[in-house]
């Protein structure tokens, strides 16, 4: 898939997803949360498949680059853990007499934020030497 239409495709996503949001918090629909995040599941499991597909294709042509390898299993990870925080926010949403609280739904998220800002700053600083 070219650039193009993979940042069409998450803008898309994107701007459907914020719409079902505010219809939802505007309460002009009474939809499950489950429903409203169904396009923001709909972009992960696309993006799952896409690394799974990029690190088979990897793994099949390059047997000695495991650097790589292990990056494309960070993200992998990182979309996972992005999933469980959806899923997550959509059961403290819609059960509130599970009692979730606010520390164990978002705890997923303050593990990605972190390591995903050292990955970045460290994937920076090894290209600005090239």
């Amino acid at each position: 898939m070219a650039v193009l239409h993979r940042a069409l495709f998450t803008w898309f996503e994107l701007l459907i997803f914020l719409i079902l949001l505010v219809l939802r918090l505007d309460q002009r629909i009474f939809w499950n949360w489950f429903i409203v995040f169904i396009p923001m599941w709909l972009y992960d499991s696309f993006l799952l498949i896409y690394i799974i597909f990029n690190m088979v294709s990897h793994c099949k042509n390059n047997h000695n680059s495991t650097n790589c390898l292990r990056r494309k299993g960070w993200h992998m990870l990182a979309v996972l853990l992005k999933l469980s925080v959806q899923i997550l926010i959509c059961l403290k949403l819609e059960a509130p007499y599970l009692y979730l609280p606010a520390k164990a739904v978002l705890s997923p998220f303050w593990l990605l934020l972190p390591a995903l800002t050292i990955d970045v700053f460290v994937h920076l600083i090894q290209h600005s030497r090239y």
